[in-house]
This record gives structure tokens, sequence and C-alpha cells, in this order.
């Protein structure tokens, strides 16, 4: 069976983090691991309270993982600290890690603040090199390009520009304002991709960026090659989305399940 490793924080409402990854992962056929790397107490309509994990805890985690069923690919998602990204980059590199997806999360979709300041510079000299592709989305892609992106060949330039100085695939999200569709642009390795998908009108959003980043990871398990995963895992997101689940009083989570039913 095709296995994966998310690594991430936990999300106490499950709609987003290690939850939305495993849920996920397993809806599209792949046997889901875990390393969590921090607690959070939140809901649909924001994070009250964050707890990290011990770096060295994170990286016991990340060694029983892989001296034992050794994950085909791994997202990485919510690493809030310096320590912790230094980690996991180390371990990465120890096991020699394939098809990884790095997510770079600062930002919760109600607009809580995820990652501490210095560790956005650690995660750029320790983790993107490390990636197979990033998958930022556009405030995201700003902080790491350090330019402003308002138009799609702005997406272009920024892809081009975090590819050049890490090495990895980017993939640039346009679903913060850009057009009226879903758009997302990927570069790197010989690759220059569109993808676009109608803009679902809802607010239930919550965990998308969690929800595609493993899905792309989940892909890339099962062999498919960057555009094929990216392409796949943007049709099962669109499913998730349209389902049209309606929970909590903020930005709801997605239907996960939606292609099992």
């Amino acid at each position: 069976m095709y296995t994966a490793l998310t690594i991430a924080g936990s999300d106490s409402c499950g709609g987003a983090g290690i939850q939305a990854d495993i849920k996920t992962m397993t809806a599209l056929g792949v046997y889901a691991e875990c390393c969590i790397c921090a607690l959070t107490a939140q809901n649909t309509m924001g994070v009250n309270a964050i707890k990290e994990v011990e770096e060295d805890f994170v990286g016991a985690q990340l060694d029983a993982v892989f001296t034992d069923i050794v994950p085909d690919a791994v997202k990485i998602g919510m690493l809030s600290n310096s320590d912790i990204i230094k980690m996991v980059g180390s371990k990465l590199n120890e096991y020699d890690a394939k098809n990884i997806v790095v997510d770079p999360v600062m930002v919760s979709t109600s607009g809580s603040k995820l990652m501490a300041d210095e560790a956005i510079a650690t995660l750029k000299s320790h983790l993107l090199k490390e990636g197979t592709v990033t998958t930022p989305n556009i405030p995201e892609a700003t902080v790491l390009c350090d330019m402003s992106i308002t138009t799609a060949s702005d997406m272009e330039a920024a892809a081009r520009s975090i590819y050049e100085e890490f090495g990895c695939a980017v993939l640039v999200k346009g679903g913060h304002g850009i057009a009226d569709t879903a758009r997302d642009y990927l570069y790197g390795d010989g690759i220059s991709e569109w993808f676009k998908s109608p803009r679902v009108g809802t607010d239930n959003t919550h965990g998308t960026g969690c929800t595609l980043s493993s899905a792309i990871a989940a892909y890339l398990a099962k062999g498919f090659d960057l555009v094929n995963a990216v392409s796949h895992a943007k049709s099962y997101l669109q499913g998730a989305l349209e389902a049209g689940l309606n929970l909590g009083h903020g930005n709801g989570p997605l239907m996960h399940t939606w292609n099992m039913e």
C-alpha cells in the first residue's frame, strides 16, 4: 500500500492541519502517518492557543516512522519555530526522504499567525531546499520572494524567483483574490503550467491549503508525476469545496470524504 507522512500541527476542530491531512490521504487511498509538531486550540473562528512540541520529540517521532513504515511521500505543514524546522530538515536529509511537499503555513484561514518571525528565515535556509515542491498562497509567496503579487504575471515572476533561490518547484496558489477563477501556477524542473478551476462561492474554506498540499503528496506517493499530482489534487479539492459542508460559526471545514460517498 502507498504511504504518506504529514508533519504538521493538530487542529482541534478537525478541519485543517494533521486531521485534514489524514482525512485527505485516506480518502485518496493512501496510508497516512503523522508527526505532530504543535497542538492548537482552534475552531472555525480562530486559533485560541498553541502548544509547541519539543524538537527532540519531533525527531523521535520521525525516527519511529522512517525506521519502520517508510513513507512514499511527505507533506510538511505548520512548523512554528526554528528549532522544529531545523530538526525536521535534518531528519528528512538523514533518511533521504522523497516526494516532499512543503506548505509554508504562516497564517490560518481565520487570520491567526502560526509561525514566529525568525522561523521564516529558518524555513528558507533549512527546509525549502529539501522540498520537491512548495505550495505558498499569495501572501506566503510574497514573504518568500519579497515582492508584491497582484496579477497573474506577478505570480509567474514570484514562482520563478522562489525556484531560482531554493531549487524546489513552486505552486503559487491564486485563491486570494486574483481573477474569478482559482488560478494556481506551477513552475520548476522544466515545468511552467497554469491550473484553473471555477471559484466556489463559499466561506467554508478552513483547511484548503492543508488539503491541497496533502492531496499532492498522496498522488506523488502513488507514483504520479508532479503536473498530474497537482492536477488531480486540484480536482479533489474542488469536489471537497463544492460538496457544501457547512459546520461551525466561522470559516467552516471541507467535506474531505466527498469522493467516498
